[in-house]
């Protein structure tokens, strides 16, 4: 073994040593949750943490969450998916297609298909042609776009309340509380106390008017995690990822595990789309994604490859966008002096470990927020509607220091190439 084989891994690498223990995670989340009920009570902004938001919040985080799902398989494994919008799309469009003429459940197995269909075509590109991920990623989303609004002049066009831009309504999957549960923290939520009606709010939103599709992708983070970390089939899917040449000389078909991801990645962002024309809305429309399967990538980036990070990452844009779906101009208000409130601890917190320049430039932006929010009542409407895409920029810039890819993510392979 030579010296720089030893050497190499005690150099400091980018994302090394910083990953958060479960226990200081969670001191963070809770001392989130306390100033965010100091704020609603300051600002008297009862819905930032109302079962009706969180209800919503997690509704809208579901295909952005599986959409992020989707990514983290494909990139551990070392392609990089920008296709995820297209996928989401064919997604959503095989899922309305089959679910109006077969009912709903055929159409949430027919948007997996739909959606693993674009990942085989990015597959075949990326991993068996070596074409630039980035590259593929991208003409997948126009190909994706341009034949969904091609096939609906066909098929939803001369449909009963269909038209070329919108699919037939579909039959719901239904939705459910969990009894008593559901109401006793919708009750405590109303109760409007410090912190524990917060919490309330909180809890009440995971339980009540759930999907059976909500359930199952929230189930899907779990098992991604067990799938890829305690089993075999996830270490030597990893290893494509992170050493695609070590992992051939052991044995490991790269190829076949590159491809299996792929497809699985494919499947879920298709999945994601599925939620979005069957549980979301009962149709499909042109334009519905919306971008999510980006933003689904960016809260994978946010979670550092990892299912764990990813949901929370995937929970805050989906409750930035709920902000907007349920006309939260005062609750966006109420979240800048939250933000100002964070810059400050963030100030204190640079300005300790003596970086003096981004810690007075940080408490520079908190007190224009606390002079921003001091003089307005409440925020125009268009940055309640671009709050979600403000969020994933900031969040993105904010934490791209401490982040660590797979190393072999994006590069090109081939096989024997080691030899």
């Amino acid at each position: 073994m030579s010296t720089a084989t030893v050497a190499k891994p005690q150099a400091k690498q980018p994302g090394r040593g910083r990953r958060l223990s479960l226990p200081v995670l969670l001191l963070i989340i809770a001392g989130v949750l306390v100033l965010t009920s100091i704020v609603r009570i300051i600002s008297g902004a009862d819905g930032i943490t109302s079962t009706g938001q969180m209800s919503t919040a997690l509704r809208l985080a579901v295909p952005i969450g599986l959409a992020g799902l989707g990514g983290l398989w494909a990139e551990r494994s070392g392609v990089v998916n920008i296709g995820l919008e297209g996928m989401m799309i064919l997604g959503t469009w095989f899922g309305a297609w089959a679910g109006y003429q077969w009912g709903p459940w055929t159409g949430v197995v027919f948007g997996i298909l739909g959606g693993a269909l674009g990942a085989l075509l990015h597959a075949i590109a990326t991993v068996t042609f070596n074409v630039n991920h980035i590259v593929s990623g991208v003409a997948l989303n126009i190909l994706a776009l341009g034949v969904t609004r091609y096939l609906s002049k066909f098929t939803f066009e001369d449909a009963p309340q269909g038209s070329s831009k919108q699919s037939p309504p579909i039959d719901s999957l239904g939705t459910f509380s969990i009894p008593g549960l559901s109401d006793g923290l919708q009750t405590l939520n109303e109760k409007h106390w410090f912190l524990i009606s917060d919490i309330a709010g909180l809890l009440g939103g995971l339980v009540t008017n759930l999907s059976p599709l909500t359930v199952i992708a929230v189930a899907l983070v779990p098992a991604t995690w067990w799938v890829l970390w305690r089993t075999a089939f996830g270490l030597r899917l990893r290893s494509c990822g992170e050493n695609p040449v070590a992992a051939e000389s052991l044995g490991v078909n790269v190829y076949k595990y590159k491809y299996i991801a792929v497809i699985v990645s494919g499947g879920l962002a298709g999945l994601g789309g599925a939620f979005l024309s069957i549980v979301a809305s009962n149709v499909y429309l042109d334009g519905q994604t919306a971008g999510r399967g980006y933003i689904g990538l960016a809260a994978m980036i946010f979670g550092n490859w990892m299912p764990g990070g990813l949901a929370l990452g995937a929970g805050l844009f989906g409750y930035t966008d709920s902000l907007n779906l349920r006309g939260g101009t005062t609750n966006v208000h109420a979240l800048i002096l939250l933000l100002a409130i964070l810059l400050v601890f963030g100030a204190a917190y640079m300005l300790w470990r003596k970086k003096l320049v981004g810690g007075v430039i940080t408490l520079a932006i908190s007190v224009l927020m606390f002079i921003w929010y001091s003089s307005t009542d409440e925020v125009p409407r268009q940055l309640v509607t671009a709050t979600p895409y403000i969020v994933t920029l900031l969040v993105l810039a904010l934490s791209a220091q401490s982040l660590r890819m797979p190393k072999a993510d994006g590069l090109p392979y081939r096989k024997g190439q080691g030899k």
